[in-house]
């Protein structure tokens, strides 16, 4: 398993060309938030708008767009409730994230059906949070796509089936195979699993043991996979990013907030660009 380093980033992030505009940078739409998780899908999408996605689009309970118009005017925003509406808003994108506070109600389960029938294998979709749950406790079907999973430890137990105490690396990469795509599993020391390969994330600290952390991770994935050709190396530059971010804080912080690191994005990515 190869440890990540800053040297990610430089061979990610790249300057941005001068003859560009807002599509050179990709399409994200973010799908989730319902009635009680809005914080969620607000923080996937401020993470995604500032890791430079050039079109951001949130489909979320229409109890949240007042919110999210204010925090973040940069998003377009529509009630994922309107069928037409999201399978047109999901089709157009090039990264689709779904999960960050879906739920696992009857609506969450309509919704998540529609992402899974609607995306199509040239688009990225980053399965997180609830939708994992769901896609555990209904044997769904994956969809043919490039496929980014971000569970926690419990959440890959359901997935995989794997008891935490059992998560070897060897067990991780044999369901992951089974599962196609990449998976990204978040601990203390996130390790990611790819079809090129295994990487160990040493970056990051306690200070971002707070909720909203692995909304911001999904965010930052979808963006950073949107604008990225790469799609491995994007995943896993957000991921070394999301902690090299929390790292600085700590060093004057005893707590660090996901919007926090969402805030320091450019100027870190700025830093790291090649």
């Amino acid at each position: 398993m190869e440890t990540l380093t800053d040297k990610i980033l430089s061979e990610t992030i790249r300057v941005r060309p001068k003859e560009s505009h807002k599509g050179t940078y990709g399409r994200v739409c973010l799908v989730g938030g319902n009635d009680h998780f809005g914080g969620a899908i607000l923080m996937a999408t401020e993470a995604s708008v500032y890791s430079g996605a050039g079109l951001n689009t949130t489909l979320t309970d229409s109890s949240n767009s007042v919110s999210l118009h204010a925090r973040m005017p940069e998003a377009m925003v529509a009630d994922y409730t309107h069928h037409q509406e999201l399978v047109e808003l999901v089709a157009a994108a090039n990264t689709v994230v779904i999960g960050p506070g879906l739920g696992t109600t009857a609506t969450s389960m309509t919704v998540l059906r529609t992402v899974f029938d609607t995306v199509k294998p040239d688009q990225t979709l980053i399965i997180d949070g609830s939708a994992i749950t769901l896609v555990s406790e209904r044997h769904l079907s994956l969809p043919k796509a490039n496929l980014v999973f971000t569970p926690h430890q419990m959440e890959w137990q359901r997935l995989s089936g794997i008891k935490i105490a059992d998560q070897t690396d060897d067990a991780n990469e044999a369901v992951r195979q089974q599962l196609g795509g990449i998976v990204v599993l978040k601990s203390h020391q996130t390790k990611v699993y790819t079809p090129t390969g295994s990487f160990l994330n040493t970056a990051g600290t306690p200070a971002q043991a707070t909720g909203g952390m692995g909304d911001t991770l999904a965010g930052m994935i979808g963006g950073f996979t949107a604008q990225f050709a790469d799609q491995t190396k994007a995943v896993l530059a957000a991921v070394y990013a999301h902690s090299a971010i929390a790292d600085e804080l700590a060093q004057t912080q005893y707590v660090v907030l996901p919007t926090q690191i969402i805030h320091q994005l450019p100027r870190f990515m700025h830093d790291h660009q090649h």
